[in-house]
């Protein structure tokens, strides 16, 4: 069987559009692609609030001496938007959240005994993506990454790093994205890094070290690959495969000792003298419109439960039975649940919509079904039928959908 792209899958499941009039990789992002991200960003959340994040929120817009400041302008200004002038300033569409999150950090005098300092953000960024190049989800103009930066001293770097890279492969893990390979992204010889080569040399052998003591009891390579790094440090690339076989980068970590430098951040060190410190990009689930996009050909548009768009279509047999079904939506819906009801048409076309659409679990009220408070359930995966108990259904299902589950457990 032949795999669909994503933007195949997209015809049946409606996740996504785009229109001209909104422009080139700019998609609009349908009620089920809003329900995915929902999910998505809740899960981001969760693993950075484990990991003791902190969240924060800053402007879209930067004033364009912000970027000369942090040498995205120098070296990254051909992938940026074109300033735009506002009075007597430039102001740009910020290609990074990091020189907003150096700022944020900036405005607290911190100790040694601060750090690290944790700035979670979910937050979009904008590339100028030439239209040509543009594709579906997988490549756009506008990036919602889970993005956090961590200020750290020296001797928290490694610690620091293993950590980010243990909950990029959890959320993979829960995601059902298979990690190919961690690949340790190098610079090469050409002159577009920012720092020295002992900088970078020092930052290349704490990623090493990290990344070998979390892989040391994981199947999974390290690989590394000369040139792929970012223009400001190297960094740890996890390496997924879609269900096309085809490989992308989904969540990063990554080394900075430039912008520190270039905004000079500080702490008061425990000698009392003010000490640099390092800064690390850390990614764990990816950008929602790229991990989207690796999750439906993963999936074929089957996403597990807790990600479906229609985690429960139900379907009254007759009229007789819209209160019943009415009843059992608000039921599950109190729950948390996403419910689609379909009353027009046959009940055989109604679940063909219902397969089309790849609702998680497919709930059929009939005359006997309504009198018994009971739904007769197909579920998506596997076609197994049962009759359950609304109450039932309501509890099965919230806890697949709080466990982050692929399916119920009946």
């Amino acid at each position: 069987m032949s795999h669909l792209d994503h933007r195949q899958l997209n015809r049946d499941l409606a996740v996504f559009a785009t229109d001209p009039l909104a422009g080139s990789g700019l998609p609009l992002w349908l009620p089920a692609g809003a329900a995915i991200r929902d999910e998505l960003e809740r899960l981001a959340k969760d693993l950075a609030h484990a990991d003791g994040c902190e969240d924060v929120r800053t402007p879209v817009l930067g004033k364009r001496a912000l970027f000369e400041r942090s040498g995205h302008w120098a070296k990254f200004s051909a992938d940026m938007f074109p300033a735009m002038r506002l009075g007597e300033e430039d102001v740009v569409l910020r290609p990074a959240n990091c020189p907003h999150h150096a700022l944020v950090y900036a405005c607290e005098q911190r100790s040694y005994r601060d750090l690290p300092v944790r700035l979670n953000e979910l937050a979009p960024m904008f590339r100028a993506e030439r239209s040509g190049v543009v594709s579906g989800l997988s490549r756009v103009r506008q990036i919602s990454l889970d993005d956090t930066h961590v200020f750290c001293r020296p001797d928290q770097v490694r610690d620091e790093v293993a950590r980010a890279l243990r909950s990029a492969l959890e959320a993979q893990r829960i995601l059902g994205l298979p990690v190919d390979a961690v690949r340790l992204s190098l610079r090469d010889d050409s002159d577009a890094w920012l720092g020295s080569r002992e900088q970078w040399e020092q930052s290349e052998g704490e990623l090493r070290a990290a990344a070998e003591k979390v892989l040391a009891d994981r199947p999974l390579d390290l690989v590394e690959a000369a040139g792929e790094a970012a223009f400001y440090g190297p960094k740890l690339d996890l390496q997924v495969r879609d269900g096309r076989d085809h490989e992308e980068t989904i969540a990063t970590v990554q080394l900075d000792g430039n912008l520190p430098e270039r905004f000079d951040l500080g702490y008061q060190a425990a000698d009392g003298s003010r000490a640099r410190p390092v800064m690390i990009h850390r990614g764990t689930v990816g950008s929602m419109e790229r991990v989207t996009a690796a999750l439906l050909e993963r999936y074929q548009g089957r996403l597990p439960l807790w990600l479906a768009p229609t985690q429960v279509m139900l379907l009254p047999v007759a009229e007789a039975q819209d209160a019943a079904v009415d009843d059992a939506a608000a039921a599950l819906r109190r729950r948390g649940l996403r419910v689609a009801v379909r009353r027009d048409g046959s009940l055989g076309a109604r679940i063909r919509e219902a397969r089309r659409r790849r609702a998680a679990v497919v709930g059929v009220v009939g005359a006997s079904e309504a009198a018994a408070g009971v739904v007769q359930v197909t579920d998506g995966v596997d076609g197994s039928r049962r009759e359950v108990a609304v109450d039932q259904l309501a509890e099965r299902l919230s806890i697949a959908h709080r466990e982050r589950a692929a399916r119920v457990l009946w």
